[in-house]
C-alpha cells in the first residue's frame, strides 16, 4: 500500500515535468531569419555598391552583387546604395630565425560599410567586418605570391558572406 501513492506521486511529477517541457518547447518559434514574404530579396536586389579601389575591394563586390542580385547584377535605379571600403593586411607567422623568413602567414581583410536609403538619404547600418585566411610558405617566391592572393581570394569571399547577411539583416526591418 505504501508503493501506491509513491507511484500516484511519480505519475504526477512526470505529467508536470512533461507538461513544463512542453510549454517551454512551445514558445519557440521557427522563423527565416529575414524574409518577409519575399521583401527582403526584393530589397537586396536593389542595391548599387560604390566603385573598388583595390583588387581585394573588387574580389568583394563582385562577390556582394552576386549575392544579393542572386547572379543579375547590380539594377539600373537603386532604392540603396552601400559605401565600402576594404583592406588587406599580411601578417607574417612562424618566423625562421636563422633565415628570417616566415613559414606561415595569416591574410585579414577588413571592411568598412554603411547602406542608405536614397528616398531619404538615412543610413540604415554601418559596420566594420573581418575574415582571416591562414597562408604556408614554401620556399619559391610565386608560390608565395600565389598563396597570398589566393588567401586574399578566400578571405574576400568569405567577409562578403558577412557583410551581406548585416545588409539582408537591416533591410528586413
Amino acid at each position: 500500500m505504501s508503493s501506491e501513492p509513491k507511484k500516484t506521486v511519480r505519475r504526477l511529477a512526470l505529467v508536470a515535468f512533461a507538461l513544463l517541457g512542453a510549454g517551454l518547447l512551445s514558445s519557440c518559434q521557427v522563423r527565416p531569419l529575414y524574409d518577409n514574404e519575399g521583401q527582403t530579396a526584393a530589397r537586396l536586389g536593389a542595391i548599387a555598391f560604390s566603385e573598388a579601389t583595390s583588387r581585394v575591394e573588387q574580389v568583394v563586390r563582385n562577390r556582394l552583387i552576386f549575392l544579393t542580385s542572386g547572379g543579375a547584377g547590380e539594377p539600373a535605379k537603386a532604392d540603396y546604395d552601400v559605401k565600402l571600403q576594404v583592406s588587406s593586411n599580411v601578417t607574417k607567422l612562424l618566423l625562421i630565425d636563422s633565415s628570417d623568413t616566415a613559414r606561415a602567414a595569416k591574410v585579414t581583410v577588413s571592411a568598412t560599410y554603411s547602406i542608405t536609403r536614397n528616398s531619404d538619404l538615412q543610413v540604415l547600418k554601418s559596420g566594420r567586418r573581418s575574415a582571416v585566411a591562414l597562408v604556408d610558405y614554401s620556399i619559391q617566391e610565386f608560390a608565395n605570391t600565389r598563396a597570398v592572393r589566393d588567401a586574399e581570394n578566400r578571405a574576400s569571399n568569405e567577409l562578403a558572406e558577412l557583410i551581406r547577411a548585416d545588409i539582408a539583416t537591416a533591410l528586413s526591418r
